[in-house]
């Protein structure tokens, strides 16, 4: 399970450090591909096979299937984490999201979300009241 928030920089050559608690889940490998809102998903090896099979699953006469399964898996990227627990976002991917030099780093449960540190406060600003409803209807607090 991934948490937290981190705020490390993207280096001149495109690399970023994973923060140093999500780096053994991810040491052996992991996927960078586009996620919602404009960030990037990063998944561990494990995570992103039971993702694919789940798509494999998926009716590809939808069609909705087949333009999330050719988008999703079109701009993904295998990458290993180099011995400082960095890794390279490619070119397209950066600019997908944003990315220039401060990032978010966030643990979503299952997932690793990279986000360019502006867009994440400018989500953040935007979503505070759906939080704040979410509580009630997704997890029954009051």
């Amino acid at each position: 399970m991934f948490l937290g928030t981190h705020t490390p920089r993207l280096d001149v050559k495109g690399r970023l450090a994973l923060p140093a608690r999500f780096r053994a889940d991810l040491e052996g490998g992991l996927v960078i591909t586009k996620g919602h809102e404009r960030c990037l998903f990063v998944f561990g090896m494990a995570e992103f096979a039971r993702i694919t099979e789940q798509l494999r699953e998926t009716p590809m006469a939808q069609r909705s299937a087949r333009d999330y399964s050719r988008v999703f898996f079109a701009s993904a990227s295998h990458e290993i984490p180099d011995g400082q627990g960095r890794v390279t976002i490619p070119a397209p991917l950066r600019e997908y999201a944003g990315l220039a030099k401060d990032c978010v780093v966030i643990g979503a449960n299952t997932r690793v979300e990279v986000w360019d540190s502006a867009a994440w406060q400018t989500y953040l600003d935007s979503t505070e009241q759906t939080f704040a409803d979410g509580e009630e209807a997704l997890l029954g607090l009051q």
